[in-house]
């Protein structure tokens, strides 16, 4: 198969461009610049120019291919609006062809769980940041009756290969000597590391029916506390932590602060029962004290 991947060289997307091809899928990933076209076609990943702020263009790169994988993301304040039309004008360009289309949420759009576990029947509560997430979410699935086989994915916090929301704690540990969070450090996070999540990816492209939606979680939740002190031991500052007030953190970070202290526990149970999802990672905690993070 012949793959369209927005995003394909951010975190996410480049363990997805690998993944596929390791199972042998032909990939053409999204550039916006000479720059990150040049990286792609060192990975062998054939590059399209184009920009997400002209969905119309990227759409059409879109149809041409076998399947579509968008992990792509603005992060601006119209990242929003952005991302509905691009995902609407992908839609719009598959429509009746039963090609695959995976759209990347994240499960930022359950709210905070508290002592629930949260599956794909647990109804959303959003945090700000991710608003109008589930609108996309529900437009996508709904799509399958439009000739579209769409497959939604929520990844939990995404971990491994010293990357992702992780090297905020690593790197204030080594700039300031302990690992700040915010709050009180007793919420917990959800984790997904980032090559089990790029097989899910391939898994869900080749077996999911449409109208599918996956959490994408492994292994226990753990609380922040823990896991700045797990990064303060790996960056070589003893375990020192230091916590930042929600309210302070807000004048700066604004509604990721917020989404930053979600209490969340959450289930991929789904994923590897229907697809055979098999996460083989070693846990957060070790990683950040042995592991990807100590590079």
């Amino acid at each position: 198969m012949e793959v369209f991947l927005t995003g394909a060289t951010g975190y996410i997307g480049s363990a997805v461009a690998k993944a596929l091809q390791d199972a042998e899928h032909k990939v053409s990933g999204l550039a916006r610049t000479a720059e990150k076209a040049k990286q792609l076609e060192a990975r062998r990943v054939r590059a399209s120019l184009g920009d997400l702020l002209k969905p119309e263009g990227v759409a059409a790169m879109a149809g041409a291919s076998d399947g579509v994988i968008h992990t792509a993301n603005t992060n601006d304040a119209n990242s929003a609006q952005t991302d509905k039309a691009v995902v609407r004008a992908i839609l719009k360009t598959l429509e009746g062809t039963g090609k695959p289309f995976l759209y990347t949420s994240g499960v930022w759009v359950l709210g905070s769980t508290g002592d629930n576990v949260a599956d794909e029947r647990t109804p959303v509560n959003p945090t700000p940041l991710v608003s109008q997430r589930p609108v996309i979410e529900e437009e996508v699935l709904g799509y399958k009756g439009h000739g579209v086989r769409t497959i939604v994915i929520r990844p939990a916090i995404v971990s491994g290969r010293g990357g992702g929301l992780l090297k905020m704690f690593t790197q204030s540990a080594k700039e300031t000597g302990a690992a700040r969070y915010i709050g009180d450090g007793q919420n917990r996070w959800a984790f997904v590391d980032v090559d089990d999540l790029a097989q899910l990816y391939v898994l869900a492209l080749e077996k999911a029916p449409p109208g599918s939606l996956y959490n994408a979680a492994h292994g226990p939740a753990y609380l922040v506390h823990e896991i700045a002190e797990a990064a303060s031991i790996g960056a070589g500052a003893k375990g020192k932590t230091q916590a930042l007030p929600l309210e302070e953190a807000r004048k700066t970070m604004g509604a990721f602060a917020d989404a930053l202290v979600l209490d969340q526990q959450v289930s991929g149970e789904k994923a590897k029962k229907e697809l055979g999802w098999s996460p083989r990672a070693v846990s957060v905690l070790e990683d950040l004290k042995t592991g990807s993070y100590l590079r």
